[in-house]
Parts: C-alpha cells; sequence; structure tokens
C-alpha cells in the first residue's frame, strides 16, 4: 500500500507534500503530482499538509478517484523509478485520465 494523490491536486500542484517528504519521491507531471509506489515510505507526512486535501493512503481513495490509483500506475510506467524526484525534474505530461479532466485551477 502507499499514497495516492486525487483530483483536487489537478492543476493546483501546491507542492507543500514535496516539501515535507522525507524520500523525495512525489514526482510533477504537466497538470498533477504523483506518488512513487516503489520510493513511498508511507510515513504520512505529506498528507496533512496538502491544502486540498488530495493525498490519501491507498485503502482510504474515496470512491470517486478510485480511478488515480491506475493513474498514478500508467504515470510511472512512462516514467520508470528514477529514484528521486529533484534529480528528474518535471515531467511534461500526465497520465491518460489527468489529461482527459476539463482544466481544474490555476496550475502552480
Amino acid at each position: 500500500m502507499t499514497y495516492v494523490i486525487a483530483q483536487p491536486c489537478v492543476d493546483v500542484k501546491d507542492k507543500s507534500c514535496i516539501e515535507e517528504c522525507p524520500v523525495d519521491c512525489i514526482y510533477e507531471g504537466q497538470r498533477a503530482l504523483y506518488i512513487h509506489a516503489d520510493e513511498c515510505v508511507d510515513c504520512g507526512a505529506c498528507e496533512p499538509v496538502c491544502p486540498v486535501e488530495a493525498v490519501f493512503f491507498e485503502s482510504d481513495l474515496p470512491g470517486r478517484w478510485q480511478g488515480f490509483h491506475q493513474s498514478t500506475v500508467e504515470f510511472f510506467e512512462t516514467v520508470g523509478s528514477p529514484g528521486g524526484a529533484a534529480s528528474s525534474g518535471p515531467y511534461g505530461h500526465d497520465s491518460a485520465l489527468v489529461s482527459a479532466l476539463e482544466p481544474q485551477g490555476v496550475a502552480g
């Protein structure tokens, strides 16, 4: 199990979670942030700092956002396992689910 970032983050990307993450496992796509399941240590530091309440433990992901788990898997099928978000920089793409969403707010 791991944490998943859901729809409230799309086009917001506040990045408070990135600043709190002790293992640098939160990657930036074009419109959303993604937590790498293999790099996450399940510490939960990212969850309480999210101003839009978009971070959920995988088993607590609300039904309306269940697709964001697979969305994250899909994102990392393309990205792979770089071993740290800071050294890889932002990516210019997102998962198909995120890309298909109507604009949600102001990108950060």
